[in-house]
């Protein structure tokens, strides 16, 4: 009888406290949750692809290999973000991403995948916070891409040659003036494989040093970075890239370029005399003229790029040739363009029809026709959306 008594006394109380646990549970967990910032977006697009290059070039391209009269609709990204401020000094960043047709699952569905993971000390010295673990790099994506606005629309010129956004290592960003708004830095050593887990013996890496001048109107970045991709006896290869970028921002408009310069040591292979295949270095250039603006306040915006890129300066090629850096073909020169509107019903919402076109020209001297000159055409209508 007394245990019955007992259990009838524990589930009495249980009853009566568990309202009061979870209505407390609760509000720690909205506090947890409160205490920090999520951020998300995504984008993608109807497109038409007009046209086709004969030859399928333009690896680095998101059209490459789509066959002309093609059309559909496509996610190109979608992304969520947590930062959770754990102390004063210290803050924590988590985000994932869905994005491109080659994150898929052997089903072929979009899967998320881990795009940052990392820790923030701030102040480890004064003016300088120290980031550890899974973070974005100096080389576009803290100030070249958001002053060009529309990563819906393209790249920049260096994301197209797959210069690393995001890298899984330890990382220095810092202020040489007190308010942190005027001139900084930016040192990075990482793995040089983005997402992608790796333990090997070379790492990637990366710094900038960026001034905003004239009430933060004109933006100047000074990039650079160094990577061995392999360093064994009679063949050391190795890139080696310098990029600058400056633009000129006042309330809605925009006008900048970005140009780079990328040294790559034994970076492709040619045939020597007696068919015996020898291995060369290679100058890779590319410069992107940008500007956006708008037509309408806060509801119809326009945008217009133009890049030309080189990725063997001053050569060309009797017959054809192997590149050996991923990205990097060295057969083919590039001139890229992409415009349109900005529609804009509400602050989160984009609409944006645009045309992408991306012309190829060989270095090949024999080659003639569209083998020596084509391009890909597509028109799209892009929507951008945010969470916020």
């Amino acid at each position: 009888m007394l245990k019955y008594t007992l259990a009838a006394t524990i589930y009495g109380l249980a009853m009566a406290f568990f309202p009061i646990l979870l209505r407390a549970q609760q509000r720690d967990s909205t506090s947890f949750w409160s205490r920090g910032k999520f951020t998300g977006y995504a984008f993608g697009d109807y497109y038409y692809k007009a046209h086709s290059d004969t030859l399928s070039r333009g690896h680095a391209n998101q059209y490459t290999g789509i066959p002309q009269n093609t059309n559909a609709f496509q996610f190109r990204r979608i992304y969520l973000a947590y930062e959770m401020p754990i102390t004063d000094r210290f803050q924590a960043q988590l985000g994932i991403a869905a994005e491109d047709v080659t994150d898929v699952t052997q089903s072929g569905k979009y899967t998320f995948y881990i795009k940052l993971a990392n820790l923030r000390w701030k102040n480890i010295w004064k003016g300088t916070d120290l980031i550890v673990g899974q973070q974005l790099t100096p080389a576009f994506a803290m100030l070249a891409e958001p002053i060009w606005k529309y990563r819906a629309i393209e790249r920049t010129i260096a994301d197209v040659r797959r210069t690393p956004a995001f890298d899984m290592g330890i990382g220095l960003q810092g202020s040489f003036d007190p308010d942190r708004r005027h001139l900084g830095y930016d040192l990075m050593v990482g793995n040089g494989t983005g997402a992608k887990p790796v333990a090997n013996k070379m790492k990637w890496l990366y710094g900038d040093v960026w001034a905003k001048l004239f009430q933060q109107r004109l933006i100047v970045d000074l990039y650079a970075d160094y990577y061995r991709m392999a360093w064994q006896p009679g063949f050391h290869q190795s890139r080696n890239m310098w990029k600058l970028f400056v633009a000129y921002t006042y309330r809605d408009f925009a006008a900048g370029a970005e140009a780079f310069v990328n040294f790559l040591h034994d970076g492709m292979a040619v045939s020597a005399s007696g068919n015996i295949s020898d291995t060369i270095n290679q100058q890779a250039r590319g410069i992107s003229l940008f500007v956006r603006g708008n037509l309408l306040p806060h509801r119809l915006g326009y945008f217009a790029r133009l890049d030309a890129y080189d990725p063997a300066h001053s050569q060309s090629f009797s017959a054809p040739v192997n590149g050996l850096v991923a990205n990097y073909d060295p057969q083919n020169t590039e001139r890229f363009f992409t415009a349109g509107l900005d529609f804009t019903p509400v602050p989160q919402v984009h609409l944006m029809p645009n045309i992408w076109y991306n012309q190829y020209t060989s270095k090949v001297e024999s080659w003639k026709g569209k083998m020596h000159r084509d391009y890909d055409l597509v028109y799209r209508i892009t929507f951008y959306y945010l969470f916020k």
